[in-house]
């Protein structure tokens, strides 16, 4: 039983999130040889309102706003190098909002906090891990290669 529920927590672990959401854009790099092609193309048809196949309420919501494939691929990217080597720089404005995070340090419970974060980090890591999919399946439909990797 111990290590059912094991594999489960690691399933749902940061940790785990963070390596798909890697391999995700790993694999959408290595197939994306040509990235300029990306440019002016939206991620999903305005007419689907699915991920992965699922329909969803939200998904329509989700790929609604105006990027194009090469603003995802940019924006991913750029998110996985943040990872892999973390962010050198704050400006100013995050300088002030890490001050007035310690502040509220003080006041609140810190595993709570703990916990309100890596339950965001993970939900944001699992949505940018679907979008390098997507984004790497449609490139294939893209260039006429819709079934390599199936």
């Amino acid at each position: 039983m111990m290590q059912i529920m094991d594999t489960y927590n690691q399933k749902h672990s940061l940790f785990n999130a963070m390596n798909k959401f890697l391999a995700a854009v790993n694999n959408m790099d290595q197939t994306v040889m040509v990235p300029s092609l990306l440019r002016d193309v939206p991620l999903e048809d305005e007419s689907k309102s699915e991920v992965n196949g699922v329909s969803s309420p939200g998904a329509s919501n989700y790929y609604s706003d105006k990027r194009d494939m090469y603003n995802y691929y940019v924006l991913l990217k750029s998110i996985k190098n943040d990872i892999e080597w973390g962010v050198v720089q704050l400006d100013d404005r995050k300088k002030d909002k890490a001050a007035t995070m310690e502040e509220m340090e003080g006041e609140e419970d810190l595993q709570k906090q703990f916990h309100y974060h890596l339950n965001g980090l993970y939900t944001v890591l699992s949505k940018l891990t679907r979008k390098a999919n997507t984004l790497t399946n449609r490139y294939k439909q893209e260039i006429g290669f819709g079934s390599w990797g199936h």
